[in-house]
């Protein structure tokens, strides 16, 4: 199954603040996820962390449970539209030196939409879960022709 992915950072090549997978069935379960944020931006404090939603975890929870996700899928490709996305989502399973969180086969792809922008299309600007669904909307609009 596709993923749409979207996740937000502690500013650009930060580390890791939420990561979002929604599945293109909307009936098919999400992912969502955020890891606390210890020493934020400014921007990032003002604009990220009042849109999570969510209470955050420590960054070993979220990637067990993105390993947990990800197992339960079936064959998944992660549809992005920006490289740090897919960085961050591969980064996560990481969990020290030679070692990562076992998961299937897993693809990504990487996908240029012209004229998308998730910060004025989503329902809760910054929060990866709803900008996620807003790059769901937009591919699967434009697949649709």
């Amino acid at each position: 199954m596709r993923y749409f992915i979207d996740a937000e950072f502690n500013g650009f090549g930060g580390e890791l603040i939420s990561l979002a997978l929604v599945p293109e069935d909307e009936a098919a379960p999400s992912f969502y996820a955020a890891i606390t944020c210890t020493n934020p931006q400014p921007w990032v404090a003002a604009n990220i962390l009042p849109a999570l939603q969510i209470v955050p975890l420590s960054n070993a929870e979220v990637a067990h449970a993105f390993a947990d996700f990800l197992g339960a899928a079936n064959d998944p490709v992660i549809i992005a539209d920006w490289p740090e996305d897919i960085a961050h989502a591969a980064l996560l399973l990481v969990t020290g030196p030679g070692r990562m969180l076992g998961v299937p086969r897993l693809r990504f792809e990487l996908i240029y939409i012209f004229d998308f922008d998730a910060a004025v299309t989503s329902a809760v600007p910054h929060n990866a879960l709803h900008d996620a669904r807003a790059l769901r909307a937009r591919s699967l609009e434009d697949e649709a022709g």
